[in-house]
């Protein structure tokens, strides 16, 4: 299997595998290729792991799920989520990073050197590297409706910030589904661009703050149909029309004509490798010393959405990504 997958035999892999790096970088969204970016032009000759269909999403990160990205600076027309990250990676390359198709699946960062394996060579020689940027992202929690994978990203999203402004949600009747502060951030933010915004809340109450509350109550074109579920995406094919809702008190199922459909019912960080080695936040993403990109151990870096509960942007995890790569150019510079 190891030679189809990847084109070699096991005995030339094991060989490959003993290496050391001077600077590896764990993921492949703007985060890690922001990194990789700035260690290549100072000569850090980082290595990029991309993975292999990492946590389930293609290299690139979540913006290879996405369409139009029309809030990233530079492309006034606006570009697609994939031609942005292939456009970031070309950018990568030019500049000397190695970029290695392959998915970091155990870490150990108790001791420096540390010690990476892969997902296909966990019994093999580590690879060993003096600094680690961790930039392994968030993925979307989805509801898995019936339809779902059809319209993803042809009507249903998990970024109204994203994608919120693009043509086929303006003047159309769109849905949140959620009831925290995010959902109610994200409802509020889609009334500049749909007709009307529903918002799709399970419970008989917002878990929002009660300022949150009081600004979706207040907004006219929102409204809040409570003790409610989604059931099905429909649409005709190509776009998203409809969404059958059900109410779970009356027991009424009935379609809701929207164009749009967001959810906002929280993010996954992908941290379990570093579980038990890095220190994370309740909700698990992991922490940095505030202002910088650096974590509980000297030498290992977090950017992007991997520790970004907040905002989320392709914008600000490519700032993080730079804080990075800085961060690990002078702590290199220091052993030196």
């Amino acid at each position: 299997m190891l030679k189809s997958v990847l084109g070699k035999t096991n005995t030339t892999i094991k060989h490959i595998r003993m290496v050391h790096n001077k600077v590896t970088i764990i993921g492949s969204g703007p985060a890690a290729h922001t990194a990789a970016i700035y260690l290549a032009r100072a000569e850090m000759n980082p290595v990029l792991y991309e993975g292999m269909m990492a946590n389930g999403i293609a290299a690139g990160g979540q913006l290879t799920t996405t369409t139009e990205v029309e809030n990233f600076p530079g492309f006034p027309e606006g570009i697609t989520g994939s031609e942005l990250m292939d456009k970031m990676r070309a950018q990568s390359e030019k500049f000397g990073t190695k970029i290695i198709t392959e998915t970091i699946s155990k870490v150990d960062f108790s001791s420096r050197p540390f010690k990476l394996w892969t997902e296909f060579f966990e019994d093999d020689e580590p690879i060993t590297t003096d600094a680690v940027v961790i930039a392994t992202g968030a993925s979307a929690k989805r509801l898995n409706l019936p339809g779902e994978e059809t319209y993803w990203q042809q009507g249903i999203s998990a970024c109204a910030v994203c994608d919120g402004a693009v043509p086929i949600f303006r003047n159309k009747p769109l849905a949140v589904v959620g009831g925290g502060d995010s959902a109610c951030e994200e409802a509020l933010f889609l009334t500049k661009f749909g007709s009307k915004v529903y918002m799709i809340v399970r419970k008989d109450h917002l878990r929002a703050s009660a300022v949150m509350q009081k600004r979706v109550e207040k907004n006219e074109k929102l409204e809040i149909l409570y003790n409610t579920v989604s059931l099905e995406a429909k649409g005709d094919g190509k776009f998203l029309t409809h969404l059958a809702i059900k109410n779970v008190k009356t027991d009424e199922v009935k379609d809701l004509p929207v164009s749009g459909l967001f959810y906002a019912i929280g993010h996954t960080p992908a941290t379990k490798i570093f579980e038990g080695q890095l220190d994370t936040h309740e909700n698990g993403y992991l922490k940095t010393k505030p202002g910088t990109a650096s974590t509980s151990v000297e030498g290992v870096y977090a950017a992007g959405d991997v520790q970004d509960s907040k905002y989320r942007q392709a914008i600000t995890s490519a700032g993080t990504g730079c804080m990075a790569a800085l961060e690990a150019e002078a702590f290199l510079a220091s052993m030196e």
